[in-house]
């Protein structure tokens, strides 16, 4: 799953809405909550507890960055019942903000995976609506 989309916002300030998991809830309404599991700086290590909606049920997501280079980029590891998601996001600068990307691979087991095109159409679709949700986020912010 990877995209891409322009927000109008410098890319520090992208990085670090993003860096920071316990945001993602204020423009992600599919996920209800996320607490910082480690002590310290964000960085390589960081791990972050969170809630999703799956099917209208909470499902825990274990994240751990396993690269951070900021204001540019952060590599993944997502854990949660019967899937893995790893990949990154990255900022970039664009003469009017940032240019946000992703690209993630997830790894479907159990029954879940003989769904795997669908689990493919859906993963895409919504991480387009929660980076849009985030682009929305930040450029109705005050400048």
């Amino acid at each position: 799953m990877r995209g891409s989309l322009d927000i109008a916002r410098p890319v520090e300030e992208v990085f670090d809405l993003v860096a920071d998991q316990r945001n993602e809830p204020s423009f992600n309404p599919k996920m209800t909550e996320a607490t910082m599991l480690t002590d310290g700086p964000l960085g390589v290590g960081t791990r972050f507890g969170a809630k999703v909606l799956s099917r209208g049920k909470p499902l825990p997501v274990t994240i751990e960055y396993t690269a951070f280079d900021r204001p540019h980029r952060i590599v993944s590891r997502s854990v949660m019942a019967d899937a893995i998601a790893e990949g990154h996001v990255q900022c970039d600068p664009t003469p009017s903000g940032t240019r946000f990307s992703w690209d993630w691979t997830v790894t479907v087991s159990g029954p879940g995976r003989f769904a795997g095109p669908l689990v493919g159409v859906i993963g895409r679709r919504q991480e387009r609506t929660i980076w849009t949700s985030l682009k929305h986020h930040l450029e109705g912010r005050d400048t």
